[in-house]
């Protein structure tokens, strides 16, 4: 079921309102697009899914798993801290955490241990439902999409396994693609790159509060969901254009949502 959308269809799309969305695009046609427009290649709008949470449900693996790489180096870290800042890199992650003053030798051990901890879960991991049927529709409706996603690349190459959803996917971005981690919005900027992409025809779909920032930070609609444990208020306080329990209630409400509102669109001439 839809939570209430944080604005009525008639609103503008940005995620800054009386701002101009920021354009992020390189020359060249979009793999599969429409073709030549009179004033240029025809530009493909996008569609940029977070992962982890979002799409494939491994949010509380995350969790559990830093918990036990803090644990490891006598860290006693709350659950509800570590699933809050689930999203950002492992290094961002840990710096947030833990104490500035401390010994920052072990970060990189913490880190090491958080990924050996979760690539235990990689055999179960299991896509939320409706995730593969929500990328085969936008892919079958013309959309680029792309997984715009911090994740290690083992973790992305499970996780995507775990999606089986590969033929719908135009692109995935990975930690090496961003200088900062979200709430920055490198990761994003990345993802449209990849596609030919511009920020004012792309939305956004995450879990969690640091993807509604990136979102917001760079002028595109972010879609909240709820199926990564964090609620709507949050998601709508942190810049959500609009909160769906996850992707199969966005799938039910495609037309109403604003990648609804994305697809009358349609392809967009580069420049225009």
């Amino acid at each position: 079921m839809m939570v209430n959308p944080g604005r009525s269809q008639g609103q503008n799309l940005g995620a800054n309102q009386g701002q101009p969305p920021r354009a992020v695009h390189i020359p060249g046609q979009v793999q599969g697009s429409a073709g030549q427009g009179p004033g240029g290649p025809a530009q493909r709008p996008a569609v940029l899914f977070d992962l982890d949470g979002t799409l494939v449900d491994t949010a509380y693996l995350h969790t559990l798993a830093w918990w036990n790489a803090f644990r490891m180096q006598e860290y006693d870290i709350p659950m509800a801290a570590i699933h809050r800042c689930v999203g950002m890199t492992g290094s961002l992650l840990v710096d947030t955490l833990l104490p500035p003053g401390r010994d920052r030798d072990a970060d990189s051990e913490i880190m090491a241990s958080h990924s050996a901890v979760y690539a235990q879960s990689w055999a179960s991991l299991r896509p939320l439902d409706g995730a593969k049927e929500l990328l085969a529709q936008c892919h079958a409706r013309g959309l680029a999409v792309v997984l715009a996603s911090s994740a290690r690349k083992a973790d992305l190459a499970a996780a995507r396994k775990a999606l089986d959803a590969d033929a719908f996917i135009h692109h995935a971005t990975g930690p090496h693609d961003a200088k900062a981690s979200k709430p920055a919005p490198d990761i994003l900027i990345a993802a449209l790159e990849a596609v030919g992409g511009s920020a004012s025809a792309a939305v956004y779909v995450g879990d969690a509060v640091w993807d509604m920032k990136a979102a917001v930070a760079l002028g595109v609609p972010g879609i909240g969901v709820t199926c990564g444990g964090t609620g709507a208020a949050e998601l709508r306080e942190a810049g959500a254009t609009e909160v769906f329990d996850g992707p199969r209630d966005i799938l039910e409400n495609l037309h109403h949502s604003a990648i609804g509102r994305l697809l009358a669109l349609g392809p967009r001439t580069a420049g225009a």
